[in-house]
């Protein structure tokens, strides 16, 4: 008898590279079962088709976030680490960009304060005069994320520009190690705040 705590992350683990692929609208649930190795229905039992399978890898997303930036990790490194996610869980990161292409509008309650503790210390920061006072904390937190999921959203520019395969583990660990620097230097190694993550889990589509 199939054992099912495997059979649901084989399940997960197929449905992360479904959906990273295809996004959640282009993903099916037939191509997820295929790469797990399972009969279609099992899907249903164990998650109650498409929309709780999402959900589940949502889950996933939420706990790999604390894993990667645990309560007093300085930014600078919580954004290293953001970045290299697109060497070491590219489907995921994959998910995320999707996730923004299929939005169109939603009032789900999850995105309220998402990243109110990140935006907390940058403003403290400000207040202390060591991040400059004309820039808004929330756009900023944006352009941090937008700066660590490059290597997924602009591949075709990194290789037109720095003529290197932008999927390469040397760049994307010299590229993590960048964002990282420069985050540094705009003064942001004490904020330290667990709510920034380029790798939040996606709102469900």
């Amino acid at each position: 008898m199939r054992d099912p705590q495997r059979t649901r992350e084989l399940i997960l683990d197929a449905a992360m590279a479904e959906f990273g692929a295809h996004g959640y609208a282009g993903a099916r649930i037939s191509a997820i079962a295929a790469r797990a190795g399972v009969n279609v229905q099992l899907i249903s039992y164990y998650f109650d088709g498409k929309e709780g399978l999402y959900r589940a890898i949502s889950q996933q997303w939420q706990q790999r976030q604390g894993d990667l930036a645990p309560a007093g990790t300085p930014l600078p490194e919580q954004l290293r680490r953001y970045a290299l996610e697109a060497l070491r869980n590219p489907a995921g990161v994959r998910l995320l960009a999707w996730n923004g292409l299929e939005y169109a509008g939603s009032e789900s309650p999850s995105r309220t304060g998402l990243f109110a503790e990140t935006i907390d210390e940058l403003r403290k920061l400000q207040e202390s005069g060591r991040l400059p006072a004309d820039l808004d904390p929330a756009c900023l937190v944006i352009m941090l994320m937008a700066m660590t999921m490059a290597p997924t959203t602009l591949p075709h520019i990194i290789e037109g520009t720095c003529g290197v395969d932008p999927r390469s583990p040397e760049f994307l660990e010299r590229f993590a190690d960048q964002v990282a620097a420069l985050a540094g230097h705009l003064g942001l190694g004490s904020a330290h705040a667990s709510g920034t993550s380029a790798a939040a889990p996606p709102d469900e589509g």
